[in-house]
């Protein structure tokens, strides 16, 4: 079994000065920490993967491909594969679990 802590992916992510940390990678999938600032600005561009987001703190819009919708603790988001996507108007501090399908490359 792999267990993991969200206080302690989130002081790794921090010692590591990074918004995104990648802590599960197995064959089908990986998993990782996504972490943006209230009025930071979300650099993502479009993966080659299926994505899920599931927000574990903070407030947020997200606009995926022409859909724009606000997201909070608990929100759950499909974003397919090539398709572009942001979060914006982050009025609280983004902590997000990620999951892409297959695994991030």
């Amino acid at each position: 079994m792999k267990a993991f802590r969200l206080d302690e992916l989130e002081a790794e992510r921090t010692a590591n000065e990074g918004a995104y940390l990648q802590f599960l990678r197995e064959r089908n999938m990986s998993v990782g920490l996504y972490a943006l600032n209230a009025g930071e600005h979300d650099p993502q561009k479009p993966h080659d993967q299926d994505e899920v987001y599931f927000v574990v703190s903070g407030r947020a819009s997200i606009t995926v491909g022409l859909e724009t919708t606000e997201v909070a603790r608990g929100s759950v988001v499909y974003v397919p594969a090539g398709v572009a996507h942001k979060f914006h108007h982050i009025s609280e501090d983004l902590r997000v679990l990620v999951v892409f399908s297959p695994p991030e490359a």
